[in-house]
């Protein structure tokens, strides 16, 4: 099932005493992005259990492939990725096709 929505699910593993520093690099990230056409929505998040992994739920839309072409070779991304090295231990990056959604409808899944 295709939704032309691409969602984009990253756990990062700061680095300790960095999370602050990773935090604002992250949030002006989002603020570059949060203006590009096919931006849908963002969702970060602090996980309760590990104090240093924060996680973003991003939702675009189009297809992975439109994302890597069309928003990763944007210049501010450069900046962040080159910044990361130094405030992350690991980036888990998960790409996932909506299939079901409830409660709002940020989604172009029906149900």
């Amino acid at each position: 099932m295709s939704t032309n929505q691409v969602i984009l699910n990253i756990r990062f593993k700061i680095k300790p005493g960095k999370k602050e520093i990773f935090r604002d690099s992250l949030f002006a990230m989002i603020n570059n992005f949060r203006n590009e056409p096919t931006f849908v929505t963002a969702i970060v998040s602090d996980d309760i259990d590990n104090s240093n992994d924060l996680v973003i739920y991003e939702i675009w839309q189009g297809t992975r492939d439109r994302w890597i072409q069309e928003e990763f070779p944007k210049p501010y991304r450069k900046e962040y990725e080159e910044a990361l090295t130094s405030l992350i231990d690991d980036r888990i990056v998960s790409w996932l096709d909506p299939i079901g959604e409830w409660g709002s409808q940020l989604t172009n899944v029906t149900r």
